[in-house]
């Protein structure tokens, strides 16, 4: 018999791998694909890094950085270029850069929000008020959208919150729960009814805590992709790794059997680190209700496009890390990045790296396009926006079916109730990001979790023996 069995071989996978090979707990890993590390895809072209998943992760939230230490691979960190973060929107056929003070969402310097054409007179008188806005009692759950064009209006809801999230969760915010997306918004308008308060509040407290501050973002020099390697190394002498779909799973008395293709294995834990709607047709015969709560998580495809231009024959590009597009202004392309803007070190010498995305919940489409359709929609994007009418030196294409979980509302009942059968079915686990928190560093969390659980399960086991 498996001690355990680890379905999915994504970062969540990997993460809790690691921390059960780090306990001496022996394991399998199953991966359906030909390639370990999930969404993670590092690449060199003509010496330019290029990410065809996520390019980097969230500073403060310390569980990647964590597992980056304790890999010794800490030197490997670098943070974004925040000296150039700007970030633009697309409106009205121009790049309007996003307000100076804006924290994600919420306003903080009021000169900047007058001067802004992001937004009307309306709005911004709208924003000025929002500022004495009193506590109120909690009300239910509540869409990003609801949420925030009662504090700041519809135009903000346009053009600040759903290109925000768009590239973030490539979701519809009318659908999207601000309770499960950004709780902490809901926290503050409960305790001090206007967000901007509370925010000028925090920023007042922070200020007095040096101004050593940290990146926004942070990555790996070379590529987020050396971290699956890492993990990899550390785990090479005890993975046993199958590829493979998993097909199903049963409960037998010393645990489960899952089985793989025509294949059985026996196993006293189950790790479901796999998409939630993939954990659903693994678990719809033994465990039913929670195949209901796992498959009701909606999903997002997306794509990301990298693209290489000769930069001696182009017009120079705007400062900052890349623009947005608002859904009320979209044709295909959600958001670019300037690679090297955001991060050195990414461009080739005489090479201008850019990294578009498409698909999301309200183009699921693109990705059944062929690559040169897709490049040719990409071009004459690039071409209206950044005044870029060359052909490329390269472009590399990465799509990503059903990839993003969508944390719509009524998100976190069925977290809820899954966290409860779960704790009824001891020995099996969930991990990824479909449920609290989908970035990388959330990943590592949830698997990390799930490793210490079956650790702290095999050691009250043992401790009972005679």
């Amino acid at each position: 018999m498996t001690p355990v069995v680890i379905v999915g071989g994504g970062i969540s996978g990997l993460s809790t791998a690691y921390y059960l090979n780090r306990a001496g707990v022996p394991f399998t890993l199953i991966e359906k694909a030909n390639h370990l590390g999930g969404v993670i895809r590092t690449e060199t072209v003509n010496n330019c890094l290029i990410e065809g998943g996520p390019d980097s992760f969230l500073t403060q939230k310390p569980w990647a950085l964590e597992l980056i230490r304790d890999l010794g691979i800490a030197s490997q960190v670098m943070g974004s270029n925040d000296d150039e973060r700007e970030t633009f929107i697309w409106k009205d056929s121009q790049l309007v850069p996003l307000p100076e003070g804006l924290q994600f969402l919420i306003p903080t310097r009021l000169g900047a929000m007058l001067g802004t054409p992001l937004v009307g007179w309306g709005t911004k008188i709208k924003m000025g008020l929002e500022y004495f806005r009193r506590p109120a009692p909690a009300v239910g759950e509540r869409s990003v959208s609801e949420f925030v064009r009662d504090h700041y209006g519809q135009e903000a809801v346009d053009y600040i919150a759903e290109p925000l999230l768009a590239g973030v969760y490539g979701g519809d915010c009318e659908k999207l729960s601000i309770n499960a997306v950004l709780p902490r918004f809901v926290e503050l308008e409960t305790k001090y009814g206007s967000l901007t308060k509370a925010t000028l509040e925090a920023m007042a407290r922070a200020s007095g805590d040096g101004d050593g501050k940290a990146p926004l973002f942070s990555t790996l020099r070379n590529g987020l992709g050396y971290l699956v390697e890492k993990i990899l190394d550390a785990i090479a002498e005890n993975i046993q790794g199958i590829r493979g779909t998993v097909r199903t799973l049963e409960s037998t008395p010393g645990g489960f059997r899952v089985k793989v293709e025509d294949e059985w294995i026996d196993a006293e834990d189950v790790v479901l680190a796999c998409e939630a709607h993939a954990a659903a047709a693994i678990t719809t015969q033994a465990f039913p209700a929670l195949a209901a709560d796992l498959d009701a998580i909606p999903y997002s495809s997306s794509m990301t496009v990298a693209v290489g231009f000769d930069i001696r024959d182009i017009p120079r590009i705007p400062k900052g890390f890349g623009f947005l597009v608002p859904k009320v202004e979209r044709k295909r392309v959600v958001a670019c990045t300037f690679v090297g803007n955001k991060f050195r070190n990414r461009e080739s010498e005489n090479t201008l790296l850019l990294r578009c995305f498409l698909g999301g919940a309200a183009d699921e489409a693109i990705l059944a396009e062929s690559d040169a359709a897709v490049t040719a929609i990409v071009l004459a994007e690039l071409k209206e926006k950044i005044g870029i009418d060359l052909p490329p030196l390269f472009v590399r294409i990465h799509r990503w079916p059903r990839s993003m979980a969508q944390y719509t509302l009524g998100h976190q009942e069925r977290v809820q109730n899954i966290e409860a059968m779960l704790a009824r079915t001891p020995g099996l686990y969930v991990a990824g990001n479909a449920y609290t928190g989908i970035g990388i560093p959330d990943c590592v969390r949830m698997g990390k979790a799930a490793a210490q659980a079956i650790i702290e399960r095999r050691n009250r086991a043992a401790s009972r023996l005679p």
